[in-house]
């Protein structure tokens, strides 16, 4: 709340104080500012992550009337990534992704595309996991999701080359009520039962 409401201050102080220097110098005030916030979730708890941008850029719409704003933000969170979905606008909005390509960093455009939930944004072209779980419940389900198409066990790593060895791993790795278990559960039974 303090971060919104100083940043709120801070771009309305701004304004006001140029519009009187303007005043000062005989000059017309400049009609536009450039916002720059770089990394906007920093240090900030999931539930502020969710509010944050919406809320700065609620700020800025209001001052919109007198100045053109153009806001340029990082950052490094689906949450904040996820908020903007009911306001992103695809003719003035533009979602970029910083890219490491050879010891070079590119700056590429991404098509905008709603994912739904921070599932959905890591799971995405911009974050660009397979799953959002731990890399060892990642490895394990891709293992699980091979046995169940009955693929190639021989590409799995040694420790998950058949049921045993991949239920335990998934007990180990994976919550009671995680969604993959049903399936796996399922398929397991309908394979020992020979159905």
């Amino acid at each position: 709340m303090k971060r919104i409401l100083g940043l709120a201050y801070l771009l309305v102080w701004t304004w006001y104080e140029h519009k009187k220097a303007s005043e000062l110098r005989k000059q017309k005030p400049i009609n536009q500012i450039v916002l720059l916030i770089d990394e906007v979730e920093s240090h900030l708890h999931p539930q502020w992550q969710r509010v944050i941008l919406p809320a700065i850029l609620d700020v800025v719409t209001e001052l919109q009337n007198s100045m053109k704003i153009q806001a340029l933000v990082t950052t490094h969170s689906p949450l904040v990534l996820a908020s903007l979905e009911p306001s992103f606008d695809e003719e003035v909005d533009k979602l970029f992704l910083f890219k490491l390509q050879n010891k070079e960093v590119t700056l590429d455009e991404v098509p905008w595309a709603k994912q739904g939930d921070t599932v959905g944004w890591l799971t995405s072209e911009i974050f660009g996991l397979k799953q959002a779980r731990s890399k060892e419940a990642e490895i394990v389900i891709e293992a699980a999701e091979v046995w169940m198409r009955n693929g190639d066990m021989n590409e799995l790593p040694d420790n998950f080359r058949n049921h045993t060895q991949i239920h335990q791993e998934l007990l180990r790795v994976l919550p009671g009520h995680d969604p993959f278990w049903p399936r796996w559960i399922v398929t397991s039974e309908k394979r020992s039962s020979g159905v």
